[in-house]
C-alpha cells in the first residue's frame, strides 16, 4: 500500500505538470460563448490577436506565463458554457499529446489534402519509431470549410520568410508558426534548408530562386550566441562580427561560407552550389537594425507575427528582403532581368549559359568620363577635367525679390508631393545597354540615351520658374553635360541644340519596365488595401490620405519601404565608396556589379526632373501660380485655401486639366505633403531656407540638407 509522502509526491508531480488546455475548436467556442473577440483576449493576455488565432487554430501553443493564464480563463468560462448542456468541467484531453523525447520538427498549414474528419489523438511515438521526426502538418482551417488553396509553389509550401523568436518559434507568412529546434546558427542555416518549407520561386524565368529569409529577435540572437547589439565606432551598416568571433568560427567550422560583408545586420551564409542546387540562407537582425525606421517605420518593434506580416507581404509584391530597400531595389531589377539564359551551342549541341537580351549582363561595364564619379578610376587614371554630368533631383527656392505682392497676401502655402517620382520616370525609359562610343559635334537625337555637351545658356526662362537643366534652378552659364532627356526637352521648348561632344550607347532598350511595373503594382495595390483606391474623388482621395497610416500601420510600413526600395534603388546605380581609408583612384565594391550604372540614373532623375518643369510650366500658363519652392519630388505653392483643390486646375466639368499636377494615388499622381502659412514659407525663404523641406511639419529651421 502506498505511503502519504509517495501519494503526495505524485501529487505535486502531476501540479508540476504544464496546464493542458482543450483542443483549439473548443478554445474558440468558448471564447465566442463569452462574447469575446481575439482582439480583446489577445489585450488581455499582453499578446497579438494573430498568436490568439493560432492557439485557436492549432498552430502554436501558449508557452507560460500565458499558458496558466489562459488555463485559468478557459476553466472559468467552460464552467459557464458547458459544451451540449453540459454542467461537466472542462475536457482534459489535449490537442497534441506532449513528446519531450521526440522534439516537433514544425507545424503549420496542411502539406496534403486535408482528410475528411480529424483523426484522434496519436499516443506519443516510440524513440525507435522516431529517429527522425517528420514534420507534423495542422489543417488552418476547421474540416467543414473549403479547403485552402494549395500552395503556389509546393517546394515552398510556408512561403518566404519567417521571424524566429527566443522560444523557437519561427513565425511566417499567413499566420502559420513554425518550431525551429535550433540552438545554433549552423544548425538554423541547416533546418532553414531541410526541414522548413521557406523560399520563394524565382520572378522570371531565366531567374534564381529567392533563397529563405530568417529574421531574428533579439531574443533569438541571444539564443544563438550572438550578441543582442552591435557594437562599433563605425558607419551601421559597416558593423560586423570579429572574424574570431564563436558564431563565425561556428560557421566555418560547419563549412558554410560568409559572403565579402561577413556576418552584419544582414548575413548571407551559403556554400558553393552543387549542380542546380542552391544552398544559402539570409539572416536579418532585428537588434542591430536591419530594418531601417526610415524605410521601415516601426517594424522592428513589432511582434514577431507582425513583423513577418509586413515582410511576407513585401516578399510577395515586390522581393524577399536581401538587405536595405535599397539593396532590394537593386536585386529587383537583376530578378526582373536576370543576366543570363539557356542557350544551344551550335556546335556540340549542349545547352550553355549565354546572354539574356534586353539585359545588362554579367560583366562591370567602365562608364564615360563624364558619367563616372570624379574618384572613379577611370577619371583619375585619365586625368580628366572636361566635367561631369550633374543630373540630380530639384533643390530650388524662388528669389524673395521675384514675389508678388498678390502673393505674399494669400494666406497658404501648399505642398505637393509626386507619387514615386523616379518611378514614374523609369516607366517606357530607353537606356544605354553597351558601352559608351565617343563622338564628336554629332547631331542630336532625343531617342539615343547618352551623355551631351552642349551650350544651354542662351535658354532664357521665366524666373519665378526654376532652370529645367540645373539641379539648383539656376541658369546654365556655359556648356556643360546633360543627359539626353535635359537636351531633348530644350528642343521641346522651341530652342536650337548644337551639341559639342557626347557618349552614346548603340544597344538600347527599356531595362527597368518590368521593375517599373512590379514597384508600380506594389504601390498601388497597398494603397488601396488601406483604403486609398483609383475610383476616389479628389475631395475623398485626401480624407483617405489623411488617415491612412492609422488603417492599418503595418501596411503602411510596407508602403513606405516599397518608395524606399525605388529611391534607394535608384541611388545604388551610382553608389560611392565607403569608409575613411578609401582613396582617390582605388575601385570599390560596387564597382565590380553589372548594375553599377551612373548613366541609368542620371536618366532616371534628368526625366523626373523634366517631368517637374513641365508641369510647372503648364501650371504657370493655365492658372498664372508660380512655385515657391520645389525639392526633389516636392513643391509648394502660395494658395488662397488650405487645400490643393484651391489652386489646381479643374476643367467646368469638374474634371482635372491635364498637362498640370493632379491628385491621385498612381507615381507621378500628386499628393498633399503640408500646409502651412504663407508668413512662415516667406520667412524660409528669406533665410535662405527651402520651404518644401518643411512644408509637411517640425523643425522649421533645421539647417539645409539634414
Amino acid at each position: 500500500m502506498a505511503s502519504e509522502e509517495e501519494l503526495f509526491a505524485n501529487i505535486d508531480a502531476l501540479l508540476a505538470e504544464e496546464p493542458q488546455l482543450p483542443p483549439p475548436a473548443e478554445r474558440a467556442r468558448l471564447r465566442e460563448a463569452a462574447g469575446i473577440t481575439q482582439a480583446r483576449l489577445a489585450q488581455a493576455l499582453k499578446s497579438t490577436t494573430q498568436t490568439v488565432k493560432n492557439w485557436e487554430n492549432g498552430r502554436s501553443e501558449p508557452k507560460p506565463p500565458r499558458l496558466e493564464a489562459y488555463q485559468r480563463l478557459l476553466n472559468g468560462w467552460a464552467a459557464k458554457y458547458p459544451a451540449h448542456g453540459s454542467s461537466a468541467a472542462m475536457p482534459a484531453p489535449v490537442a497534441t499529446p506532449p513528446q519531450p523525447a521526440v522534439p516537433q520538427t514544425f507545424t503549420g498549414p496542411a502539406a496534403t489534402e486535408p482528410t475528411e474528419a480529424a483523426a484522434p489523438a496519436q499516443a506519443p511515438a516510440t524513440p525507435a519509431a522516431a529517429e527522425r521526426p517528420r514534420p507534423v502538418a495542422t489543417s488552418r482551417r476547421p474540416a467543414a470549410k473549403k479547403a485552402a488553396a494549395p500552395a503556389t509553389n509546393p517546394r515552398f509550401p510556408h512561403g518566404p520568410l519567417a521571424v524566429l523568436d527566443g522560444d523557437g518559434s519561427a513565425y511566417g507568412v499567413d499566420g502559420i508558426v513554425l518550431d525551429c529546434p535550433a540552438t545554433t546558427i549552423p544548425q538554423l542555416v541547416e533546418w532553414t534548408l531541410k526541414e522548413s518549407g521557406l523560399g520563394a520561386p524565382k520572378l522570371h524565368r531565366n531567374g534564381k530562386d529567392s533563397d529563405p529569409l530568417i529574421v531574428l529577435t533579439a531574443a533569438a540572437a541571444v539564443k544563438l550566441g550572438l550578441p543582442e547589439r552591435l557594437e562599433g565606432h563605425e558607419q551601421r551598416r559597416s558593423l560586423r562580427l570579429p572574424e574570431d568571433h564563436p558564431v563565425v568560427k561556428q560557421v566555418t567550422k560547419a563549412k558554410w561560407q560568409l559572403t565579402q560583408r561577413g556576418f552584419g545586420p544582414w548575413a548571407r551564409i551559403y556554400r558553393k552550389a552543387t549542380g542546380t542546387q542552391r544552398q544559402c540562407v539570409q539572416l536579418a537582425v532585428l537588434s542591430w537594425d536591419a530594418l531601417d525606421e526610415r524605410s521601415w517605420p516601426g517594424v522592428s518593434e513589432m511582434e514577431p507575427a507582425d513583423v513577418a506580416r509586413v515582410l511576407g507581404v513585401y516578399a510577395q509584391r515586390v522581393i524577399t528582403p536581401r538587405g536595405s530597400t535599397a539593396v532590394s531595389g537593386l536585386e529587383l531589377m537583376t530578378a526582373l532581368r536576370p543576366p543570363t539564359r539557356a542557350v544551344q551551342d551550335k556546335e556540340t549541341g549542349n545547352w550553355v549559359s549565354g546572354h539574356n537580351p534586353g539585359s545588362l549582363g554579367t560583366e562591370p561595364m567602365d562608364p564615360a568620363p563624364p558619367e563616372a564619379r570624379p574618384e572613379h578610376p577611370v577619371v583619375v587614371n585619365s586625368g580628366w577635367t572636361g566635367g561631369f554630368l550633374n543630373e540630380e533631383a530639384y533643390q530650388w527656392v524662388r528669389d524673395v525679390s521675384l514675389l508678388s505682392d498678390e502673393e505674399c497676401l494669400l494666406p497658404w502655402a501648399v505642398g505637393l508631393d509626386l507619387n514615386t517620382a523616379f518611378l514614374a520616370a523609369a516607366a517606357r525609359l530607353t537606356v544605354g545597354l553597351s558601352a559608351p562610343d565617343h563622338f564628336h559635334a554629332p547631331t542630336f537625337n532625343p531617342k539615343i540615351p547618352g551623355s551631351w555637351r552642349v551650350d544651354l545658356s542662351h535658354i532664357e526662362l521665366d524666373p519665378r520658374l526654376p532652370s529645367p537643366f540645373t539641379p539648383t534652378g539656376e541658369r546654365p552659364t556655359g556648356p556643360a553635360w546633360y543627359q539626353t532627356h535635359a537636351v531633348a526637352y530644350a528642343q521641346e521648348l522651341g530652342y536650337n541644340v548644337a551639341p559639342i561632344e557626347a557618349y552614346l550607347r548603340r544597344e538600347t532598350g527599356a531595362y527597368l519596365d518590368p521593375w517599373h511595373d512590379r514597384l508600380k503594382n506594389a504601390y498601388v495595390d497597398t494603397l488601396a488595401d488601406l483604403g486609398v483606391t483609383k475610383d476616389l474623388t479628389d475631395t475623398e482621395f485626401l480624407a483617405a490620405m489623411e488617415q491612412h497610416k492609422q488603417v492599418d500601420p503595418a501596411l503602411a510600413a510596407v508602403l513606405a519601404a516599397i518608395k524606399g526600395t525605388v529611391k534607394g534603388g535608384i541611388g545604388k546605380l551610382r553608389e560611392g565608396p565607403q569608409g575613411k581609408q578609401y582613396r582617390d583612384g582605388e575601385t570599390w565594391p560596387a564597382l565590380q556589379r553589372p548594375t553599377w550604372r551612373p548613366d541609368i540614373r542620371a536618366a532616371v532623375i534628368s526625366k523626373a526632373r523634366v517631368n517637374m518643369h513641365r508641369k510647372l510650366n503648364n501650371m504657370a500658363k493655365m492658372t498664372g501660380l508660380y512655385p515657391l519652392a520645389v525639392l526633389s519630388d516636392c513643391v509648394v505653392y502660395p494658395s488662397p485655401g488650405a487645400s490643393p483643390m484651391d489652386f489646381l486646375p479643374y476643367a467646368a466639368s469638374g474634371k482635372p486639366q491635364p498637362g498640370g499636377f493632379r491628385l491621385g494615388p498612381t507615381p507621378g499622381l500628386a499628393k498633399l505633403e503640408g500646409v502651412q502659412e504663407m508668413a512662415w514659407a516667406v520667412d524660409l525663404m528669406e533665410k535662405g531656407l527651402n520651404p518644401a523641406r518643411h512644408i509637411k511639419g517640425g523643425d522649421a529651421v533645421l539647417e539645409e540638407g539634414e
